[in-house]
């Protein structure tokens, strides 16, 4: 019995050491398989039943029409294998996903031969195979195929194994490449539906709420100044402005200021009372919240914090902090 696993273990590493890692791929004589289909194993058997009765009958039409049959038979098979072989394919990174949404896997498929037609992809997931996305690739062309694939689980996930398969031109043959990409997406803990308020903050007391700061975006006049370059056309003050340009002076602005926008703390204590996944979930609604409100903040894990802050890549990393919480 203890024979069986070391077998299967050699296999697996058989099997895997023809399928490097990587996020290219390129098929070749060594990678690509083919069988034939059940129209295949019929029309065999179709071609079998010619031949036996040619030859019992004599049928000299009848070995003829067998005859170029198979010829054909054997020319698809050729024509299927050569369909896939010789692709080049390059997969690019996909971006992170909330737990329970989708995300797409973009492939560039390149091809440095004949116009390929019936190119198929699917991924081999526990629970089977998923639906192919299909691409015809022109003759010394590019073409972008979008496989999309369920993000089940939060974490830092391996792609999953995808399939490149084709049945052209008559569909008695079937041909596949396995490609193990190298890239892997970060699945985020899914945002609770109901936004709870945000935590109260034991550092409020502390801010000045009489400070302000110079903002674009604010109301309250506070001067003018010369014009700095990515200031907005409503800012100008023309009347001025045209002044100074006879004179050769650059053009004036006006000021304004807006409240200083105090720093939000997101707290995992500030969560406690609730399973693991449900804190989680609460903590990347708050910071999904503070993004759109232009609100900076900064987070707070056990073990973990990253400093007050805002935009793309902050969220992105307070996410992924959420996401290989526990990891």
């Amino acid at each position: 019995m203890a024979l069986l696993p070391a077998l299967r273990s050699r296999w697996q590493a058989w099997w895997q050491g023809r399928q490097p890692v990587a996020d290219t791929h390129q098929t070749t004589q060594r990678n690509v398989y083919i069988v034939p289909t059940l129209a295949g194993v019929a029309f065999c058997g179709t071609l079998g039943v010619l031949l036996l009765a040619s030859i019992n009958e004599q049928l000299s039409l009848g070995y003829a029409l067998t005859f170029a049959l198979t010829g054909a038979g054997l020319a698809s098979m050729h024509t299927t294998h050569a369909n896939l072989r010789g692709l080049q394919m390059d997969l690019k990174a996909p971006e992170g996903v909330h737990a329970g949404d989708e995300y797409a896997l973009e492939l560039r498929l390149h091809n440095p031969g004949s116009d390929r037609f019936g190119i198929a992809v699917s991924a081999q997931l526990d629970s089977g195979a998923t639906e192919p996305a299909w691409v015809d690739v022109p003759a010394l062309g590019h073409a972008v195929l979008k496989l999309r694939l369920p993000a089940d689980k939060r974490g830092l996930r391996e792609i999953p194994r995808l399939v490149i398969t084709t049945r052209f031109p008559l569909g008695f043959f079937r041909a596949w490449s396995y490609w193990r990409p190298s890239s892997k997406v970060w699945v985020y803990p899914r945002p609770e539906d109901v936004l709870a308020p945000f935590p109260a903050q034991a550092e409020a007391g502390a801010a000045d709420a009489a400070s302000t700061r110079q903002s674009a975006s604010g109301t309250d006049f506070s001067g003018v100044r010369s014009y700095r370059r990515g200031d907005s056309m409503k800012q100008i003050l023309w009347r001025k402005s045209a002044l100074a340009l006879d004179q050769g002076l650059p053009l004036w602005v006006r000021e304004t200021e807006a409240p200083l926008a105090q720093d939000l703390w997101l707290d995992w204590r500030d969560t406690h009372g609730r399973d693991v996944e449900a804190r989680l979930s609460r903590l990347a609604a708050w910071v999904l919240a503070a993004e759109r409100l232009g609100q900076p903040y900064g987070l707070r894990l056990a073990g973990r914090e990253l400093a007050p802050s805002l935009g793309a890549a902050h969220a992105r990393a307070c996410l992924e902090a959420l996401a290989g919480f526990g990891a």
